[in-house]
């Protein structure tokens, strides 16, 4: 089913630290709108999460977005919108609040605050990890100093989740 992600240009989004939520020193936040055909005859989230799967990202979950603002410091995440939509605020309070819907991806690099907002009923998210870093759920005033100190040292992925090797993560996300 990976051949159902389409090849388009993300929109990406930076945010400065606002003192709760670090954000990504260096890199985007990547949305690719529509970035999954998702046809009636099959489960959403399993095309999410053989397309993620078949580029390298795995540790995969079925469910909504926190209606608290949190981030994790510790590993990047992709949002994959399976079905329905939500208003969620990425970046923390002073970030950006976008509607995604179903076919909609989101890559989030470490420290990137994100919450939900409002949703519909039938919302369901498929989120999915590189494989290297550690999961942590960072969300207090507390957590902020260390976050700033690990967040650099989070390592870009070998492949976007969406379009794998030559995916537009890796010239966005560079290592210079």
């Amino acid at each position: 089913m990976a051949q159902l992600a389409r090849e388009l240009e993300p929109l990406a989004f930076r945010f400065a630290d606002d003192g709760l939520v670090p954000n990504h020193p260096r890199w985007p936040m990547l949305v690719y709108p529509g970035a999954v055909q998702l046809p009636d005859d099959v489960d959403p989230a399993a095309v999410f999460e053989d397309v993620f799967a078949a580029n390298g990202w795995g540790d995969g979950w079925r469910n909504g977005i926190y209606g608290f603002v949190h981030y994790h410091s510790r590993i990047h995440e992709v949002l994959g919108i399976a079905r329905g939509t939500a208003e969620v605020r990425f970046g923390g309070d002073k970030g950006k609040v976008l509607e995604v819907k179903a076919g909609d991806v989101a890559v989030l690099p470490a420290g990137t605050g994100h919450q939900r907002l409002s949703a519909s009923a039938d919302l369901l998210v498929v989120g999915a990890y590189p494989p290297f870093g550690t999961y942590d759920l960072c969300r207090s005033p507390e957590q902020h100093a260390e976050a700033v100190r690990v967040i650099p040292k989070v390592r870009r992925p070998d492949k976007d989740p969406v379009r794998g090797s030559g995916g537009p993560l890796l010239k966005a996300w560079s290592e210079d």
